[in-house]
């Protein structure tokens, strides 16, 4: 991991601690900004805009991020050995995530925006920082765009990569447009999802070197 990515890193978990205790000092309540995004989705809620938001939010939970991400290291992988360490890796990564953001949910416990306010299909249960939703997706974004881009560094890959990455985003917006989020919910769950998958690539860094083949010199070149 270049020096860049470690600050990054650590500005993200930084960010995350500071946004965890000032949610804690102020027993739950909702930090500056959260109330003005919470009242803006409220007042804005078109069928159509429901609709997509609804569509949105659905994919950013179950089973469809384990899939996403386990195909992604399937397809970075150059042979049978890599495709299965890759995607066990993927898996380690998002379910020790989604683990540890259970454990900080409960430690934290927040309580989420007002019932009333709430526009989802299914009453989603559990406390509310950071956002599970926004984690996930954000995990997921992160693993799929990175095994994309081993595998590519074409235009076409790069643009796969941003359309995942503003998929990632879009769910966690969708959160705080149906109302059952804080703003500060979901961009905590940016910040660690963002340093956790930098703590995963440091941990995986040596297994990635060991399985990369050596070139051997070209004589004369």
């Amino acid at each position: 991991m270049t020096r860049a990515r470690r600050v990054g890193a650590a500005v993200c978990l930084l960010l995350f601690v500071l946004l965890a205790v000032l949610v804690a000092v102020r027993d739950g309540a909702p930090l500056p900004g959260d109330r003005a995004t919470h009242t803006w989705s409220v007042d804005h809620r078109p069928p159509v805009a429901l609709a997509v938001f609804r569509a949105i939010t659905s994919t950013g939970t179950g089973a469809l991020p384990y899939l996403l991400v386990v195909g992604a290291a399937l397809l970075a992988g150059r042979d049978a050995r890599q495709r299965l360490c890759a995607a066990a890796g993927a898996l380690a990564v998002l379910a020790l995530g989604q683990a540890v953001r259970h454990g900080l949910m409960a430690a934290v416990a927040r309580p989420r925006p007002s019932v009333a306010d709430w526009a989802t299909h299914t009453h989603p249960s559990g406390y509310s920082f950071p956002s599970g939703h926004a984690t996930t997706a954000a995990l997921t974004a992160g693993l799929v765009a990175a095994a994309i881009l081993s595998r590519s560094r074409s235009t076409g890959a790069r643009l796969a990569t941003a359309l995942v990455l503003v998929w990632g985003a879009a769910v966690g917006l969708s959160r705080v447009y149906l109302g059952v989020h804080w703003l500060s919910d979901v961009i905590a769950g940016w910040l660690f999802a963002a340093a956790w998958l930098a703590l995963g690539a440091w941990v995986g860094a040596p297994h990635v070197r060991a399985e990369t083949p050596h070139k051997e010199p070209v004589p004369g070149g």
